[in-house]
Formats: C-alpha cells, structure tokens, sequence
C-alpha cells in the first residue's frame, strides 16, 4: 500500500482513492497493481479515511455517505464502537483506511475473507 508523503495537501490526497467506484477507470493510475481485486464498499454515514488502521493516524479526506467507493482490502487495526457495532476491522482503500463500522453490510464491508490487506 502506498503512503502519501505529508506535504501533499488534503485535496490532492483525495484523488488517488476517492473516486467513486463507478468512475475508476477516469481516475488517475492507482497503485494499486491491475491484479489486484477490488471491490464496492459502501458508507451508511459520512466516515474518514485515515492514514493508517487508527483513529489518531493522520487525516486524508472524508466519504461521502450512500456514495460508492472501490476498496482493495481490509485489516486488523484499533477497535472502534459506534452505533452499537464493534470491530476492529478497516478497509482499505488505494491510499488509506476507513474504520469498517461505518459501511453497509457484514462486518468486513462484504469484502472477503480472502482480501486481507
């Protein structure tokens, strides 16, 4: 997974992972390498990606509830409780991670098994 050097700002960060999961193919070159699976993942509130599994690893931006968003995995990472779910898994995205309780569907955002980061 690529990190985003800290000088780059906040909008600019946005465009490597935010694109909606229909419009991938317009985005820019993810870093994602083209064998690598991807799927739909999507938010029930707005939720923030950050740099890092945690919720105090750095800001990149923020989704957008009820958007799509293409994932490419997920991992163990800080456990965080919010409207009565707990978990302690993340999903990943092309240049950050959002905590997995604020997405649509089972626990790991119906990503599979087999998607760990």
């Amino acid at each position: 997974m690529r990190r985003i050097p800290a000088v780059v700002t906040t909008c600019a960060a946005t465009l490597a992972f935010l694109v909606p999961a229909g419009l991938a193919a317009a985005a820019p070159a993810s870093p994602a390498s083209p064998a690598e699976q991807s799927y739909t993942v999507v938010p029930y509130e707005n939720v923030k990606v950050r740099q890092l599994p945690t919720r105090d690893s750095a800001y990149l931006a923020t989704l957008t509830a009820g958007q799509s968003y293409t994932a490419y995995c997920w991992t163990h990472g800080q456990t965080i409780t919010d409207h009565g779910y707990t978990n302690d898994i993340w999903i990943g995205f092309a240049d950050g991670f959002s905590s997995a309780v604020y997405f649509k569907g089972d626990p790991y955002a119906n990503l599979p098994a087999s998607a760990q980061c």
